[in-house]
């Protein structure tokens, strides 16, 4: 049998230089710098390329020798489905994106994972190729953000932790928003109120907690978000305020929640949620029980997603797509130099889920 013919080696940014008789920064500049050559020349050494199979300069090597790499990490505290699951994850990711796109960079996400491991969380952010990090929404004791601004790269903050040295940070007036959602929901004579909220610590409970916990959370959103409630409740005096954590940030969890409160407290008339997601299955807990919304029930959120739109959600409508898209340019022009915390606006908005107080 005759021998099969030994495969061609892989042609190199060398050996392209050599066939063509040109120097090594030629045909790199035919890549990375093409205004520096002719276009007649451009053309002949990509045409070179393709016939010999080069594939162009090598980005690790390239990215080793500038020492960047055109990449934004994206810091999430969620494993990397909640990237793509949660309405406003969504939505401020596809800001981000449009940050990168317009900037020409690409984008890697970097979940955590569910054990929180600061080892296996300091290799994970060690092993990103990125020129720095957004951070959403995490801990100040967040294994994978001490990780991060231990890189010494740019950092990002979107929401949360608050007053981090050395990064920028978006976020909204979330003590503000909630209060001003509170105040429509007691002027409506809601004095039975229950809160449902996120995961307020780094440990799992699902459960009715005390307003202490709320108030000393870890995680400011959250905490800021029910405070605004708890000091509104106050001020309004004669106002009963229940508090319903979820570990999981999920419809499935407002459904439960809302079972919880209105089991422990018949006399609950108006259920405040930290997020759209959680309202949305408050609502469908409503519907399943034969509990009419908003005549016997009133039920609010925070978010402004579109399904939440579509319901006529009572809610805070947050811009998630602007937070994205301006923590991306915020760490593309990033400088030392120029600190900033950028607040970006909120509003009411709905109001089908949302009446008077009449009793159930």
């Amino acid at each position: 049998m005759p021998r099969s013919p030994r495969p061609r080696r892989r042609a190199t940014l060398a050996s392209l230089a050599a066939e063509l008789k040109v120097s090594r920064t030629t045909v790199s500049n035919a890549y990375n710098r093409p205004d520096q050559l002719s276009p007649e020349l451009r053309e002949r050494v990509l045409a070179a390329a393709k016939e010999l199979g080069y594939p162009g300069p090598d980005p690790v090597a390239r990215s080793l020798r500038t020492r960047k790499a055109d990449t934004i990490g994206l810091l999430l505290d969620q494993p990397l489905s909640y990237s793509f699951r949660d309405p406003a994850a969504v939505e401020f990711v596809a800001g981000l994106a449009d940050a990168c796109d317009a900037a020409g960079k690409s984008l890697l996400i970097v979940p955590a994972g569910p054990e929180r491991d600061a080892e296996q969380a300091a290799a994970a952010v060690q092993r990103a190729g990125v020129d720095g990090f957004v951070v959403y929404s995490v801990a100040a004791d967040d294994p994978y953000l001490s990780a991060a601004l231990e890189r010494q790269l740019p950092v990002v903050i979107c929401d949360q932790p608050l007053d981090v040295p050395g990064t920028s940070r978006v976020g909204i007036d979330d003590y503000g928003a909630m209060h001003a959602l509170a105040g429509a929901v007691l002027s409506a004579g809601h004095t039975r109120i229950g809160i449902i909220c996120m995961r307020l610590g780094l440990d799992d409970r699902n459960e009715l907690v005390g307003r202490e916990r709320a108030e000393t959370a870890p995680l400011p959103v959250q905490s800021a978000r029910i405070r605004a409630i708890l000091d509104a409740a106050d001020a309004a005096g004669n106002v009963s305020v229940s508090i319903s954590e979820r570990s999981v940030h999920s419809r499935d969890a407002g459904y439960s929640a809302a079972g919880e409160l209105l089991s422990e407290d018949t006399s609950i008339t108006a259920l405040m949620c930290t997020t759209d997601v959680l309202a949305l299955g408050a609502l469908t807990y409503a519907r399943d029980n034969g509990i009419s919304v908003p005549a016997a029930l009133s039920v609010t959120g925070f978010d402004g997603i579109p399904e939440g739109k579509r319901a006529g959600l009572a809610t805070v409508a947050q811009p998630s797509a602007l937070k994205g898209r301006r923590a991306g340019e915020l760490l593309i022009s990033y400088s030392p130099d120029r600190l900033t915390v950028e607040m970006l606006p909120t509003m009411l908005s709905g109001a089908a889920t949302l009446g008077p107080s009449r009793g159930r």
